[in-house]
């Protein structure tokens, strides 16, 4: 009797022990789940509405404004939302909300400015503000955003400006131009005068060749931080009346990458995948 105890109890000591060998052996036993990084995407909102004073005057406002559903580094978000710091919400809604106030906005404030003179206006007019973002591109973790705006509030003509800006998503920052190379700015600046008629602007001679540098309203070209690029050149963008009249219209200047070879930095280089 006791050797059968013993044989059923050293049976079942096997069975147990067989089993938990079976369970660690298992492939999913000591499996580690992966997290996979988000998949980028892109929303907007797009706000058109407008509004009669009077007989004579319409004013307009639109707004497309896009959403950034997988950044979450608020620091980030705010300086891509930097045209505007009262936005806490970066969800879809939150900005739909916040350009809903700012429509509401300019319309009591065109209301408000214009009571005492509205009835002076003669002819029928259409008053405007207008407002875009873009996105131009997203490559190597490298996204190129262009800002627009346009108004038209009475007189001549109307104004507009254009603002580039690239923010390195893999460091949740806003580019800048030391991020891309170390060349001096009065350098740069030399760069800029001298490539200024590169690319077509407004101003052209009397033999239609471009002209940009005849309408320059200051002494030197900043480099400013309002730039983008390509796979070609380094490009710096500038509204009206920024450092030409406004017959010239906006002014891109190119700097080719051969132009700055020497200073470009090791990681845009590489990230550029440039030799």
């Amino acid at each position: 009797m006791k050797n059968t105890i013993a044989v059923l109890a050293l049976s079942s000591l096997l069975a147990v022990s067989a089993c938990n060998k079976t369970k660690s052996d298992s492939p999913t036993a000591d499996k580690t789940e992966i997290t996979q990084p988000e998949k980028f995407t892109l929303d907007s909102i797009k706000i058109n509405d407008s509004v009669m004073l009077n007989d004579s005057l319409k004013i307009k406002f639109s707004s497309q404004m896009l959403v950034f559903p997988t950044i979450k580094d608020k620091k980030l978000l705010d300086s891509i939302y930097y045209t505007n710091k009262d936005v806490q919400d970066f969800s879809k809604e939150g900005i739909k909300k916040l350009t809903e106030k700012e429509k509401n906005d300019y319309f009591i404030n065109v209301k408000k400015d214009s009571k005492d003179w509205l009835s002076d206006i003669r002819y029928y007019q259409e008053w405007y503000s207008d407002a875009s973002m873009k996105m131009v591109s997203n490559v190597n973790d490298y996204m190129h955003i262009e800002y627009f705006w346009s108004s038209y509030e009475g007189g001549a003509h109307d104004n507009f400006g254009f603002a580039e800006r690239i923010f390195d998503l893999k460091n949740n920052k806003k580019l800048q131009l030391n991020d891309i190379t170390s060349m001096p700015k009065n350098k740069l600046e030399e760069l800029l005068q001298k490539n200024i008629n590169k690319q077509n602007g407004g101003a052209t001679d009397e033999n239609g060749t471009v002209d940009n540098s005849d309408m320059l309203i200051v002494d030197k070209i900043p480099a400013t931080g309002n730039f983008y690029f390509d796979h070609k050149n380094l490009y710096f963008h500038y509204s009206p009346y920024e450092i030409t009249a406004f017959a010239a219209g906006d002014i891109l200047i190119p700097i080719s990458w051969e132009e700055l070879k020497g200073t470009l930095k090791p990681e845009f280089m590489q990230r550029m995948k440039m030799k």
